[in-house]
């Protein structure tokens, strides 16, 4: 059904007006981007299946302009440019909070930045956060890559893009795309291996996070590092 012949209350334009868009559901936002459906095939359907196909928003967040071209009625180049445009901004929105402040004055920030890019990831991916001396972020980088189930980590890596980036901490995290979230012992091994190859550079490890889809672990409020 078109969006104009939904009742005007329930109209994701009209609803999100009247009581804020906290009130619509993803697929009434994702809809609103969209704007139009296919033949046969109402904008909320679309967005409801372009949800399905990438696992959420969360893994929508991770598709490049590539991965939609492969979703119909996202071939064409206009609809898709815009559907990058406002997910990148939606990332660079968050990773700009955490440069302006103490990524840890607000809970759970951290997890969602680092949820957002690595969650939906069907291959292990480390990442590390680089802080300045205020605990205010740096930059990221993904530095490692690897199967479904591990990845290769490189401590010196590590150190040498610490001091490039001149950080005072650093947050590692990575991705486990089993779906549990729960730290394996070569985890914590290399938390522990990190830490001590950081210390002797003087740059502290304030934390290691876990992500998978719809969840995040922080190894430091679990006692682990």
């Amino acid at each position: 059904m078109p969006l104009k012949d939904l009742p005007l209350d329930a109209q994701p334009r009209e609803k999100l007006l009247a009581r804020g868009p906290a009130a619509l559901g993803d697929a009434e936002l994702l809809a609103l981007l969209l704007r139009t459906g296919l033949p046969g095939q109402g904008v909320l359907q679309m967005a409801q299946e372009l949800l399905e196909r990438f696992g959420g928003i969360a893994g929508l967040l991770n598709a490049t302009a590539d991965d939609l071209k492969s979703f119909k009625g996202l071939g064409g180049t206009a609809k898709r440019a815009e559907l990058v445009a406002v997910l990148e901004l939606a990332r660079r929105a968050m990773a700009q909070q955490l440069q302006q402040r103490d990524v840890f004055s607000s809970p759970g920030a951290v997890k969602h930045y680092l949820q957002l890019h690595l969650a939906a990831r069907e291959h292990e991916v480390f990442a590390v956060l680089f802080l300045d001396a205020q605990n205010r972020l740096v930059a990221m980088e993904e530095l490692f890559r690897g199967t479904l189930t591990q990845t290769s980590v490189y401590p010196r890596e590590v150190v040498l893009r610490s001091l490039k980036h001149g950080a005072a901490a650093v947050v590692l995290a990575h991705n486990h795309p089993s779906g549990t979230v729960q730290p394996s012992r070569a985890d914590e091994a290399l938390t522990q291996t990190l830490k001590a190859a950081l210390a002797l550079v003087d740059v502290r490890v304030l934390d290691h996070v876990i992500v998978a889809q719809g969840e995040a672990l922080s190894m430091a409020e679990k006692g682990l590092l």
